[in-house]
């Protein structure tokens, strides 16, 4: 019963959610990421979310560097190493945006100081 339940919400919806970004969106997402069973579909939704981005005629970067902040400053610190590993999986300008956004929230330092 729990695979059925971490099977929902599919990839595709959390990527409809992460490109629309709205309140409403991110009350949705934060609640997703309260689950540590829904992190494979939050990061799968990102990778939709992201070669969509990648394929699309027009690329939003400040969109995407917009999402890297809101990403870095909401997602718990079991998630920030995935999402930075996430943004460095690609050299396409869609990922170096989304890398930009992260760097700039300073997620990952807040969640592994420097000794």
């Amino acid at each position: 019963m729990s695979a059925d339940l971490a099977a929902f919400p599919d990839r595709d919806t959390v990527a409809d959610k992460l490109a629309a970004l709205g309140e409403g969106e991110q009350a949705y997402l934060r609640l997703l990421m309260e689950n540590p069973q829904q992190d494979e579909n939050l990061l799968e939704g990102l990778h939709v979310c992201l070669n969509r981005a990648a394929a699309a005629p027009f690329l939003n970067s400040l969109k995407l560097e917009r999402l890297g902040e809101w990403l870095g400053e909401t997602a718990p610190t079991r998630l920030q190493i995935r999402l930075m590993e996430t943004a460095r999986s690609s050299q396409h300008a869609a990922h170096t945006a989304l890398r930009t956004g992260l760097t700039r929230s300073g997620g990952l330092e807040k969640a592994y100081p420097k000794a």
